[in-house]
């Protein structure tokens, strides 16, 4: 049984809880374990098609407890805990599911860089954002400095990351790292309605899109050249063959992932 982490399932979603309020979930080399854990348990799951994550108490994150979690980095320990997947996609296999944030109150450090390694991110109108490490004489690395830069541009990137700077939900948007914003308190409700029209689509050609997707990042030829193979093999599952019969008869399709 997780400690600080909680799991609720809703059909095809499951919603992962940051469940340390107390300490403004701040993440120790426990919890950041779990939370590995529990994105690897999900990408197991075959009957769960998207993941949410959401915090409760007043805050999304501080970051890291740093008393906690420094020497364990400085020993070079496995903060995943030996879990398959990192939330974060830098230290092991990124969750080959759907991923949706729904952040509100502060989300400091390492809370900004789950935002980005998540697909979608919903924030509401209390959401504020500082990435400060550089204040606390180290830097990022849980990978804003890669996708950040990515999301936003380089120089968009650098206005936060180089000055430790709060900013709210709108500049969030602005740079890419916040896609929706909603008035306060509703973030997760809408975060879980998108994490299930995601899983009402069919589940191949949602896993199909973010490898292709996500391998454009890194190499766009690569992309390219994969796009017809993918597609071929998609044509020629269950789930297309659902979906053609659906659109004849005006139905809607109930997709099995096969």
């Amino acid at each position: 049984m997780a400690e600080f982490i909680t799991l609720e399932d809703r059909g095809h979603v499951r919603l992962i809880g940051l469940n340390r309020p107390d300490k403004r979930n701040a993440f120790t080399g426990a919890m950041l374990a779990e939370l590995a854990q529990a994105y690897t348990d999900l990408a197991d799951d075959p009957a769960i098609r998207c993941g949410v994550l959401f915090a409760h108490g007043s805050m999304f994150t501080a970051g890291l407890d740093l008393a906690d979690v420094a020497p364990r980095v400085m020993a070079g320990e496995d903060l995943m805990g030996g879990a398959r997947i990192d939330p974060w996609g830098i230290y092991a296999e990124r969750c080959p599911k759907p991923m949706v944030l729904a952040v509100h109150g502060k989300c400091l450090t390492l809370g900004i860089e789950l935002a980005l390694a998540a697909d979608i991110v919903v924030a509401d109108e209390t959401a504020t954002f500082a990435q400060i490490e550089i204040a606390r004489g180290i830097f990022p690395f849980g990978g804003a400095t890669i996708r950040m830069a990515q999301a936003g541009g380089y120089q968009n990137a650098m206005r936060w990351l180089l000055t430790a700077d709060e900013f709210g939900a709108e500049d969030a948007r602005h740079l890419g790292l916040v896609q929706e914003i909603t008035p306060p308190g509703q973030a997760l409700d809408r975060a879980v309605a998108i994490a299930e029209r995601i899983s009402a689509q069919a589940p191949l050609g949602v896993a199909a899109s973010l490898k292709s997707a996500r391998l454009a990042m890194h190499d766009p030829e690569a992309a390219k050249a994969a796009l017809a193979d993918e597609v071929r093999t998609l044509f020629s599952t269950e789930d297309a063959a659902t979906a053609l019969t659906a659109f004849m008869t005006r139905q809607t399709p109930e997709f099995r992932g096969r």
